[in-house]
């Protein structure tokens, strides 16, 4: 497995990195990992996509009346 070293890592975010690992019972270099392969798993969006249903939401919000169940549908919707 191969190795990698990370130079002039902030001291904020060397820290938030380490309360993470603590929170999530994970050592720092699990931690590491754990995110970048969030951040490199991220799919790819597609802008003519994201802005038809961004135009979508717009138009149904602006006649709809923003209840719970229309937001709970909204955030349900994105959902697989």
């Amino acid at each position: 497995m191969p190795n990698m070293t990370v130079k002039g890592v902030p001291d904020g975010l060397y820290r938030r990195l380490k309360e993470r690992a603590q929170r999530n019972r994970r050592s720092l270099n699990s931690e590491v990992i754990v995110c970048l392969e969030d951040a490199s798993s991220t799919a790819a969006v597609d802008p003519e996509t994201w802005l038809a249903e961004v135009d979508e939401l717009r138009n149904r919000v602006a006649t709809t009346p923003l209840t719970d169940a229309a937001i709970n549908e909204a955030k349900n919707r994105g959902r697989p």
